[in-house]
């Protein structure tokens, strides 16, 4: 008996360190060996705490260990994930998914009782205040469409900030992962939003906007609808972004105007010396020619690509083909050169 109680005590002690991952505890009963049954059915039988005060759904989905605090309501069509946080006077509504892990701040509301659905992945924050998966504020919006919002994980959504849904039930709103979103930021219906950003505070991007990966906006910036902002890009606080922004790009001003590379960016994500001595050169030759009268930028583009030195790197074939992508048909061109004096 001595035996198999060391071999269940044990177990437990590893399994309480992924409280906040009960998949993650299932894929290893198998490998910690016999008498972890009997510690992970301990594990699994840590109640939920709902405090008397808040309205529970009887149809709701309420995962394992969860936590609701007073004065909170959960919709008969939620799924709330294993060891979520509800905090006081928080809300969740209409079909929305919530992952394992989450923490839902004092005040926030998480949903809508609209045709559709807000899904939101694992170990999401969301701050005090903060409205996410509402209706849109477009006018295009028709009442009883289905309308779509999708969080991935580790995302971080600051106090009175706001997701909203899609626009039409053919398109939806999507969040990628490890996003940093700050206080009293928006984020409007259909954009897309890619992985490890940094949105500061009162950062406002327009409907259907497409924001890469490693993006960095300042304090107050505002984003034109329809605009697209490519990875490793760096926007200045108080920028009004009315046309793409490509990679590696650094820009600022009203208009938001081209200042550069985002030279502190590239170094922080490891990009190599050469890769950036590379990316410096390729820029100089497109948007700072030393002939007054030189071709256009789509020459200067070709020129780059025909480089023998820069054509085989691979940044410079990203950047190059992100400027491009600024021309095409359904985008709004290219933010303008401003005057940098150097890349």
């Amino acid at each position: 008996m001595a035996l198999r109680a060391a071999r269940a005590i044990a177990p437990l002690t590893r399994l309480s360190l992924i409280r906040s991952h009960h998949s993650t505890q299932r894929r290893l009963i198998g490998a910690l060996g016999e008498g972890v049954e009997e510690a992970a059915s301990m594990f699994d039988s840590k109640p939920n705490f709902i405090h008397p005060t808040s309205l529970v759904h009887p149809n709701a989905v309420i995962g394992q260990g969860v936590s609701v605090g007073p004065f909170c309501t959960i919709g008969s069509a939620t799924k709330v994930g294993d060891f979520c946080q509800l905090h006081p006077a928080s809300h969740i509504f209409g079909n929305t998914e919530l992952g394992d892990g989450c923490i839902v701040l004092t005040g926030a509301i998480v949903g809508a009782e609209l045709p559709g659905r807000t899904v939101i992945g694992c170990n999401n924050i969301i701050g005090h205040h903060a409205v996410i998966g509402v209706k849109c504020q477009d006018m295009k919006y028709k009442d009883g469409d289905d309308c779509f919002l999708y969080i991935g994980n580790n995302n971080d959504v600051r106090e009175y900030s706001s997701i909203h849904r899609s626009s039409k039930s053919s398109d939806k709103t999507v969040i990628g992962d490890n996003n940093l979103i700050m206080g009293s930021c928006h984020i409007a219906h259909d954009c897309k939003v890619g992985n490890n950003n940094i949105f500061a505070n009162s950062t406002l991007v327009a409907g259907h906007v497409e924001v890469e990966d490693h993006i960095h906006t300042g304090g107050a910036v505002v984003v034109h609808q329809f605009c697209h902002l490519g990875s490793h890009s760096f926007v200045g606080g108080g920028s009004v972004v009315a046309q793409d922004v490509p990679r590696y790009m650094l820009v600022a001003g009203n208009r938001a105007e081209l200042r550069g590379l985002n030279l502190e960016g590239l170094r922080r994500h490891g990009f190599t010396g050469l890769e950036i001595e590379c990316l410096r050169r390729a820029y100089r030759k497109i948007f700072m020619p030393t002939d007054a009268n030189s071709c256009s930028i789509i020459d200067r583009l070709d020129k780059v690509q025909d480089n023998e030195e820069l054509a085989h790197v691979a940044v410079v074939s990203s950047m190059v083909q992100s400027i491009r992508d600024c021309f095409g048909q359904s985008r709004r061109g290219i933010c303008r050169n401003g005057f940098a004096k150097e890349a």
